[in-house]
């Protein structure tokens, strides 16, 4: 029953598409407010203004040859055959979604292990999205698909028109390969389904006017049957209009068949709930639980503050275990599991059928752990898990807690192409089955990690990918990117979109770890909450300031690029600290801390920022408020902002208004872009996706010249 955080986006955050209507009351701001009109997304003003916006960016920006060339380079490694496959295992079979240039919507296939170990493995096609699309008359995006155990025949096909969060949900019959008639189906709409049996699913979903909560997700769950109208599914739980979201799920593992709800009232609290024929019955967890997960005999709460309990003190950022029975008896006796230092936090765990795998980040870099429960009085055991190279990133990306020990790992670095590895606990070393070729040369370039004193003396770190050869001139186009929040730690990975598009023509790329993010774990993340926001910026501006004092490069060479929380971060670059940039690029970003909590599913990060129409949050809400922070006559570098018209997470409002209010003010470098497809993403196939990236970079190597 691990609780996860919401969909972050790549990197993220669980922000929204359509401006919703509010009951929360209007403000003086709104009604000084010029650019409100701009709030209509699909308003035939607010897309006039976008497509000449798109036009007039893509003539800079896009007609030139070094952008064909940096587009083409981009969508050969996003369509390039050679990428990692990577799967998922369902039963006897591994499943993939795979896009590329001939299936731009995607293929929904599966294979076993033998052929999955060949060079080129032969795939069964269960679904062809762009065969579909072709059929239907539709552009429909694949989104995600839940799966009936243990047979995994009849799955839960999630397809959003345009990229965004809402979904349509269709029954899919695998040996059939269709959509089954008749089935279970919901129109778009963001929605949760999860299997109970072969005839029964809970879904939340809207079920009309009042049964979504204000940040826009389900506010009520039901058990639905099969062959009945939605209208008669049997009401399991109904949340609050204020709640964030609820949700329910079945445990199917035999001899330890459980069904939970749970209530999120906020982005990082909730209720769990133990659903039995007599009621429910809340588990007596932290509400703050960053994490919690029942497997079989066990269940595993993850702190995210420090917790008493049972005559014990357990720090924030610590992962607990106790027998499931037993905590429902009422004992306390945790095992302590994993316990945080100044150093160390953890990334998150992984089940396989007799262990568990702990993914332990230190300093930012990745090890393994495998844990044994204890059996005949014995306490856990610990072992070490075959390590990563240094500056690099390993990752549980697979296993099947309920019939064997199997893990799949992932292993990358910045100038490392990923591999993936399968392994059997138990059964020695995990073998290297795929490995995705480099896309650009890395012999070129090292990697290096800093530390820098923030302005109020915290140690920051961040990772530096520069050419060798290096000279300390001050005189080197440099990309800064960064997120700082939602407890979203960005390590070391491997990209041939920047690798190509950006290192190739001798700039360097620069990795920000700064507060608010997951680096360090909660600990981490509280520091830059709500009234301490600032310190995100604070960080990251320390970083920018390192780099030119070490020589990589100056203000004019040095660019800053984030998305979505990572926009509200560029927005504040921009805007607090304009003298040290000399171009900025923020995608799907906020920027109207007002409004944001009336725009699409901006009530969800209360918990994150805090509430603007509380007079005395809004006090320290506006200090890192973009959109408010605007004035006529600064120094403020180059900016381009893009976003898409159907992102119903941030929604691509807030940009708009950004590069109106600051067009209006006679700031002629100022650019927008807005795709129409393609969600908190920006993009819904590769094609897009690359167009997208290609603009960014020719954008900021033009200005940091």
């Amino acid at each position: 029953m691990k609780r996860l955080l919401w969909p972050l986006l790549a990197l993220g955050l669980t922000l929204g598409g359509m401006s919703h209507a509010s009951d929360r009351s209007a403000s003086a701001d709104d009604e000084h407010d010029p650019f409100l009109w701009l709030e209509d997304i699909h308003g035939d003003r607010a897309l006039d203004w976008v497509k000449a916006q798109n036009a007039r960016t893509e003539q800079q920006f896009a007609a030139s040859p070094s952008f064909e060339h940096t587009r083409e380079r981009i969508l050969e490694v996003l369509d390039s055959d050679a990428r990692i496959p990577y799967v998922t295992r369902k039963g006897d079979y591994l499943y993939n979604f795979w896009q590329d240039q001939a299936h731009p919507r995607g293929l929904w296939r599966r294979t076993t292990l033998a052929e999955y170990r060949k060079a080129a493995p032969r795939w069964e096609v269960l679904l062809d999205v762009d065969a579909l699309n072709a059929a239907e008359g539709k552009r429909w995006v694949f989104k995600s698909v839940e799966c009936l155990k243990p047979a995994y025949t009849r799955c839960l096909i999630s397809l959003s028109p345009d990229g965004g969060d809402a979904v349509a949900v269709r029954e899919f019959d695998i040996l059939s390969k269709s959509f089954v008639e008749g089935g279970f189906a919901l129109p778009v709409a963001k929605s949760e389904v999860a299997w109970i049996d072969e005839n029964r699913i809970y879904v939340g979903t809207d079920f009309g006017p009042g049964s979504m909560t204000r940040s826009s997700y389900p506010r009520i769950v039901k058990e639905w049957r099969r062959g009945t109208p939605l209208e008669a599914a049997t009401l399991v739980y109904e949340g609050r209009p204020e709640d964030l979201a609820v949700s329910a799920f079945h445990d199917r593992t035999p001899g330890f068949e459980r069904d939970f709800v749970l209530v999120a009232t906020d982005f990082f609290h909730a209720r769990h709930y133990l659903r039995r024929p007599d009621g429910l019955v809340q588990l007596a967890v932290p509400d703050d639980a960053a994490a919690v997960d029942a497997h079989r005999e066990w269940l595993l709460v993850e702190t995210r503050t420090p917790w008493t309990v049972g005559g014990h003190s357990y720090p924030g950022g610590a992962l607990l275990a106790i027998r499931f029975e037993d905590f429902l008896a009422g004992k306390r006796d945790f095992a302590v599991l994993f316990q945080p230092d100044a150093h160390t936090a953890l990334a998150s765990f992984d089940w396989t059928r007799h262990h568990l795998i702990l993914d332990v980040l230190d300093d930012v870099k990745s090890r393994l752990e495998v844990l044994t429960p204890p059996s005949a009085g014995n306490d856990w055991q610990r072992a070490p898990l075959a390590g990563a190279p240094a500056m690099s990133t390993v990752h549980v990306v697979d296993t099947d807690p309920d019939t064997i020990d199997e893990y799949w790992l992932t292993v990358t670095g910045f100038l490392t192409p990923p591999s993936l590895q399968r392994g059997v606990l138990g059964e020695g070393e995990a073998e290297t089955i795929k490995q995705s070729p480099a896309f650009f040369d890395a012999a070129k370039f090292q990697v290096s990690q800093h530390f820098v004193a923030s302005k109020d003396g915290t140690r920051v770190p961040y990772f530096e990918i520069a050419p060798k050869d290096l000279k300390p001139d001050g005189a080197h186009r440099t990309l800064l990117y960064g997120y700082g929040g939602f407890e979203v730690a960005l390590l070391p990975s491997y990209s041939g979109s920047i690798g190509r598009a950006w290192l190739e023509r001798g700039g360097v790329y620069v990795v920000a770890n700064i507060r608010g993010g997951g680096e360090y774990g909660p600990r981490w993340h509280e520091a830059a909450l709500k009234a301490n926001r600032l310190r995100a910026y604070e960080d990251f501006a320390a970083v920018a300031q390192d780099l030119v004092r070490r020589g990589i490069t100056s203000p004019k060479h040095l660019g800053a690029e984030g998305g979505s929380n990572g926009g509200l971060l560029m927005g504040n670059m921009l805007t607090l600290y304009p003298q040290l940039f000399g171009a900025i690029a923020s995608e799907v970003p906020l920027l109207d801390m007002r409004r944001y909590t009336r725009l699409s599913a901006g009530a969800s990060w209360i918990a994150e920022y805090g509430d603007p129409d509380d007079p005395a949050q809004w006090a320290f809400i506006r200090r890192f408020s973009p959109y408010h922070h605007l004035k006529p006559g600064m120094p403020y570098p180059p900016v381009l902002f893009y976003t898409a018209t159907s992102d119903d997470r941030v929604g691509p409002v807030q940009a708009r208004k950004m590069a109106a209010k600051m067009q209006a003010m006679g700031y002629q470098d100022v650019w927008f872009y807005e795709n129409l497809e393609g969600g908190h993403g920006a993009g819904a196939d590769n094609r897009q996706s690359a167009h997208m990236h290609a603009l960014v970079y020719e954008f900021l190597w033009d200005r940091l010249q």
